[in-house]
């Protein structure tokens, strides 16, 4: 996944279903010998909106949360879309526009607080590690670099097969990545992790080797690829990003159904396409363990 030199600024086009970080505040610089309580975070998918439904399909979103020894404040820290899943996903048709048009950034949100019904009532929270102040402070500065540099969500990850060692063309970007980022990058500052089992949600396509198509100027410029062009619309047609949960998974469905009997799909990765030669499982959703991290360094405090 691409890292880019800053983060650009919205579009007013792109609007937001539920307003991104409404309680969101600066991270706070924490005294040196502070003991900090790292816990994990889980909960389904709109959960505040529509409870464990989307639990039972394992479609879980992740946090982090931290607690201070020294003033007994805590803190939530999470990753997610700029305008919610379908934006992140689909583009938008826009009339008058040749290419389509994509909301599709992703951003860390600090607040304080942590709303415990919310985690333990139909997902988990659950204590990991123990950090320093010095190491909590050193972790906000590679938060303020990863969000700077990190802005694309991307939903999809697509692989060769479901063999556990198959090939991973692309990677998703996603709330999850954020948090395994933030675990690794505390274990590289001396966090030892608690043996504790912590499984993530994808979203996996299945597909031969992709074959690269262009950028939006090379196939919907003036000198593009205009067959290419109306292919690519054609295939996103049905989708409408700005929509409710029941609409996201009717065009879930709807994109299924296309990439079954089509064997085709269109990703839009990094600011590229690309054609993937959909095959056989076609989409999975999985919810697989992926072990806390291991630092090199000494511990603090565990």
């Amino acid at each position: 996944h691409r890292r880019f030199d800053y983060r650009p600024k919205t579009d007013p086009y792109c609007q937001a279903r539920y307003t991104f970080c409404p309680t969101g505040s600066a991270i706070p610089v924490m005294k040196e010998e502070d003991v900090i309580e790292v816990y994990r975070l889980q909960a389904p998918v709109w959960e505040f909106k529509y409870g464990d439904l989307l639990g039972h399909l394992k479609i879980m979103h992740d946090a982090v949360g931290f607690k201070s020894s020294l003033t007994g404040r805590n803190y939530t820290m999470e990753w997610y879309e700029l305008f919610q899943l379908g934006n992140c996903t689909f583009p938008h048709l826009r009339p008058g526009m040749d290419a389509p048009f994509w909301c599709n950034q992703g951003a860390a949100c600090f607040y304080e607080g942590i709303d415990d019904a919310h985690w333990k009532a139909n997902g988990t929270l659950v204590l990991v590690t123990t950090i320093s102040g010095t190491m909590f402070n050193k972790m906000a500065q590679w938060v303020k670099y990863d969000n700077e540099t990190g802005i694309y969500y991307e939903t999809w990850t697509v692989q060769a097969s479901p063999d556990k060692k198959s090939t991973v063309w692309f990677d998703s970007y996603e709330c999850s990545k954020f948090i395994l980022r933030t675990y690794q990058k505390l274990a590289d500052l001396g966090a030892v992790f608690k043996k504790t089992q912590t499984n993530y949600t994808s979203i996996i396509l299945f597909s031969g080797e992709p074959i690269y198509l262009g950028n939006e100027t090379s196939i919907f410029g003036p000198q593009g690829n205009k067959t290419l062009a109306a292919a690519i619309r054609d295939f996103y047609s049905p989708f409408k990003p700005h929509q409710s949960v029941r609409e996201f998974f009717v065009d879930l469905f709807k994109i299924i159904d296309r990439v079954i009997l089509n064997h085709q799909f269109y990703l839009f990765y990094n600011l590229e396409y690309w054609f993937l030669p959909m095959k056989s499982p076609y989409l999975k959703i999985i919810y697989e363990e992926v072990p806390l991290p291991v630092g090199s360094k000494a511990s603090f405090g565990v």
